[in-house]
């Protein structure tokens, strides 16, 4: 039998949308769109692929994006989507803030460490893939001492594989997107040139903010709505 999180799973996470949605439209109508969003979200659960339910160690990634994709299209007032960043980098990054205060990249026992916690979620995710193949695939990088960069990539993504599915693509940048932020909260900088909405996979670089690497590169945002990281020219 296929598990889901279910909504109570997740309330804390719950309770900060239902906040934003009071104070942007009001409690009387905040209350209304939630009761609607969590109908979608069941709705959705019925249809979707076993991801492990509270075995996978992304189950917020996962299941937190599928709320959003609920919410997003029922917005009465139909926003463009740039307007939810903050929400969602606020909802799936806050806990990068508390670790920058005493993780940070810049030293190199701190990249070594993050290298080692990628490995090892690394090894995590692709046991869950075997048993779960709707999971994250995870492929895992050999650390570059020499640029004192940590590498992995996705090759795939239930989000970006739920939002093809839904015709939510150009929802999908908001999860994507946040990644920069969170990684630069412990001093480092993301260097990606695509995502599993964009491109074959979706790749991590990520080094310290003051590394050499992370001033050849700028951020740009495609046609897609996705911000990848472009080499400067010279």
């Amino acid at each position: 039998m296929v598990e889901h999180i279910e909504l109570s799973d997740i309330s804390e996470f719950c309770v900060k949308i239902k906040k934003w949605l009071t104070e942007r439209y009001g409690e009387e109508e905040g209350y209304s769109l939630w009761k609607l969003i969590s109908r979608q979200y069941d709705k959705y659960l019925k249809d979707l692929p076993d991801y492990g339910g509270k075995k996978t160690s992304h189950a917020l990634a996962i299941y937190g994006s599928i709320v959003i994709f609920s919410m997003y299209p029922l917005l009465p007032d139909h926003p463009p989507v740039e307007e939810l960043q903050e929400l969602v980098t606020n909802l799936f990054m806050s806990e990068f803030v508390k670790l920058g205060k005493f993780f940070n990249l810049n030293r190199s026992f701190d990249m070594w460490l993050i290298n080692k916690v990628f490995q090892k979620v690394g090894e995590k995710d692709r046991k869950l893939y075997a048993q779960y193949p709707a999971c994250f695939c995870n492929i895992s990088e050999p650390y570059d001492k020499k640029n004192h960069a940590a590498r992995y990539h996705f090759t795939q993504c239930p989000n970006a594989e739920f939002a093809q599915k839904h015709n939510l693509m150009h929802v999908l940048p908001l999860f994507c997107n946040s990644d920069y932020w969170g990684i630069s909260q412990i001093h480092g900088t993301l260097i990606r040139h695509g995502t599993c909405g964009n491109s074959d996979k979706c790749d991590y670089c990520v080094v310290g903010s003051e590394n050499p690497m992370a001033k050849e590169y700028e951020i740009i945002k495609d046609e897609a709505g996705f911000l990848v990281s472009q080499k400067k020219s010279r």
